[in-house]
């Protein structure tokens, strides 16, 4: 399903004004942002400190099993997160500006600092000790065009227990999905005839409950941290195509999942020595989905059902030591056992159709031990090198039975030269093994934007050698540029292609062969002080250029659903004399095409504009309001499809629909106590 989600976050409080400070000369490639850097910004959480770091931007990580792939690009105290199901900006939020003592960018890398495979980190740190803070925020969002109202409530708290520190949050959230709307829909045949036409009706709407918790105490020598997350959403999508030409008809789409996820984390800390560190973590996981989707017209009715279970169990244990401040190692182990338990129906005007992989048990277990070192043999250089063998045995039990094993020696280097504190190059070069995506294993739906995909059990994960190099560039006080250039060589990549089975042909995830994909990434930060006094333009852009072979037509073209080009500015003008904020946020346009045996689906999203001010009358008290979708972009679906395999068959008819999503007001206040 396409359904960008507007949920009502509430974010967190204000503090007060303090002196304008400048960060700390970068030492071993680390710069040092104190909180009062951000102080005419009057930050209210920590995730707004970290956004205006000059030339950085959240990475949230991959979504992979296991736990050493996964990280994001932000630290919290020099640690990454326990909980991999907690958003990383999500966990910013909950940190108030004024727990923050500084900020450090940590950039190339330095001896001592796991890098989690980036090459650029935000590590934020926080005050100690911090006593009870707590607070309640109401937020709501109004569409004009229908009238719609969605609301969001936060409460959070956190303190001291003893020798220990806990925290808490409860979230309630509705969402309305701006990928629908009202929209006209027109079909045309290969003659250019017009076949249909007709009007789409639209409407799609969430609602989420998020629990979350965590405790962190001293413990034989160390330090215990536990966390809990508990997560809880329904999403409804309902579409109207009311028929006009040829003669007037109804069809009609719905689409219902309902979704949980549990997880409990736990990481132990110790120091073992001067020079060494244990880092232990155990993680749990569980995760369910019901997925319901009824297609009604004239002559054919369809059903759609999946009811899906997985569960993820993790152990991870790291040794760190630091030889001197110029060289460190670092060894560890991780261990995971992953279950999926998937069945999936499709009824054809009420009779059962053949689904391949339609019920299916997935076990995988998995084990990876890895070793990485960092070295500075003059203060220039930074080079760090890591090498980890990766093993997993793979069962599936059901309609599709299977075994495998995989093994993948997965090495790195990369290395940082700085011959400024302003400047920097960077390189890198690494074997990246992707992880099998447990969807690709069953059979899916999705009802507006490409239809039935059958699973595939039997792939293997894609693998690339990886290519990267970095400039990066610093002036004025406040200014950044990072120009990044990446080249991936890829093996076993996951497509799509026809397989076939009981003398039917279908759409599967499936491994196609060799191909290349280039990305240039363009990181700027430009303080405008000269022109504008407070203000601040930001932005990223990504240019991507794939090539591989189409498994059907044996022609080049690019991978599936790879983005060509996405870029976002950010405009901000900080007015403390008024203790308030406003700008603009820019989202690109995007497209992206799926390809399959016998159709071809282009989606494009326009361009999203937000307005926003923010006003902090008092230190605990925050309101800020933001004009949403100012430029009422659109969501446009294509569908390209032939009258039989794409090498063979001619063109059946080209589908097209376009969806208007019109502009929205969000309001929100927020107490801190």
């Amino acid at each position: 399903m396409i359904h960008a989600l507007s949920l009502a976050a509430v974010l967190t409080a204000a503090v007060p004004a303090l002196a304008v400070a400048q960060p700390a000369p970068a030492t071993q490639g680390v710069i040092s942002y104190p909180q009062a850097y951000f102080a005419e910004q009057r930050p209210s959480t920590a995730l707004d400190m970290v956004q205006r770091l000059p030339g950085f931007s959240i990475d949230g990580g991959d979504d992979v099993r296991g736990f050493e792939g996964a990280a994001a690009n932000v630290l919290i105290d020099g640690a990454r997160p326990t909980s991999k199901t907690d958003d990383i900006e999500e966990i910013l939020r909950r940190i108030p500006a004024a727990q923050v003592d500084h900020i450090e960018l940590i950039r190339g890398g330095a001896p001592g600092i796991d890098m989690q495979g980036k090459s650029i980190l935000a590590n934020v740190v926080k005050v100690k000790g911090s006593g009870f803070q707590g607070l309640i925020a109401l937020a709501n969002n109004h569409v004009f065009d229908d009238g719609r109202n969605s609301s969001g409530v936060r409460l959070e708290a956190s303190g001291q227990a003893g020798p220990g520190a806990w925290e808490g949050g409860l979230r309630y959230g509705q969402g309305i999905d701006d990928g629908a709307g009202p929209g006209r829909h027109v079909r045309i045949g290969p003659g250019g005839a017009r076949l249909i036409t007709s009007d789409i009706d639209s409407h799609g709407r969430a609602y989420q409950w998020v629990l979350t918790g965590a405790y962190e105490t001293p413990l034989a020598g160390g330090t215990l941290k536990l966390n809990t997350r508990g997560f809880w959403n329904w999403y409804e999508f309902n579409q109207l195509d009311w028929i006009k030409f040829p003669s007037p008809a109804l069809e009609s789409v719905n689409y219902s999942e309902d979704e949980y996820e549990t997880e409990l984390g736990a990481r132990y800390e110790r120091a073992l020595g001067a020079r060494m560190n244990l880092e232990l973590v155990g993680l749990q996981k569980l995760t369910g989905s019901d997925i319901v989707s009824p297609y009604r017209s004239t002559g054919f009715n369809g059903d759609f059902f999946l009811d899906q279970k997985t569960s993820e169990s993790i152990g991870r244990g790291v040794l760190k030591y630091r030889q001197s401040d110029r060289l460190s190692f670092e060894v560890g182990a991780e261990s995971a056992l992953n279950v999926l338990e998937s069945e999936t129906d499709q009824l054809s005007n009420g009779v059962p159709d053949v689904l391949p992989a339609g019920d299916v048990k997935v076990t995988e277990k998995r084990g990876e031990v890895f070793g990485k070192s960092v070295w500075k043999p003059i203060n220039t250089l930074t080079l760090e090198g890591g090498l980890r063998y990766e093993g997993s045995a793979l069962t599936s039990e059901g309609d599709v039975s299977l075994e495998k094993t995989l093994y993948f020696l997965k090495p790195r280097v990369a290395g940082t030269w700085a011959p400024s504190d302003r400047t920097q190059v960077r390189f890198r070069y690494e074997r990246m093994v992707g992880q099998l995506d447990f969807d690709d294993f069953v059979a899916d739906s999705s009802p507006n934007s490409g239809g039935l995909a059958v699973g595939n059990p039997a792939l293997t994960p894609e693998q690339a050698w990886v290519s990267e190099l970095a400039f990066e560039k610093r002036f004025w006080t406040k200014g950044a540029l990072v120009l990044t250039l990446r080249h991936s060589k890829l093996t076993d990549v996951i497509d799509r292609a026809p397989i076939f089975s009981g003398g039917l042909v279908f759409d599967a995830p499936s491994n196609i062969g060799d191909g290349t994909k280039d990305e240039l990434i363009l990181n700027a930060t430009l303080p405008l002080d000269r022109v504008l006094k407070g203000a601040q333009l930001r932005g990223q852009s990504t240019w991507r250029r794939s090539a591989v072979t189409d498994p059907t037509t044996g022609d080049e073209r690019e991978i599936y659903r790879l983005r060509p080009l996405e870029w976002e500015a950010h405009f901000t003008h900080d007015l403390p004399q008024y203790r308030m904020n406003w700008g603009f946020d820019v989202f690109s346009a995007w497209r992206q095409t799926s390809y399959k045996y016998n159709a071809i689906y282009t989606d494009k999203l326009k361009t999203w504009v937000m307005l926003f001010a923010e006003w902090k009358p008092k230190p605990d008290l925050t309101v800020r309001a933001e004009l949403n979708n100012v430029t009422e972009r659109g969501f446009r679906h294509t569908t390209t499809a032939y009258a039989g395999p794409r090498n063979t068959a001619a063109v059946a008819y080209v589908d097209d629909s376009d969806i208007q999503f019109g502009r929205g007001l969000y309001i929100r206040v927020r107490k801190t106590f």
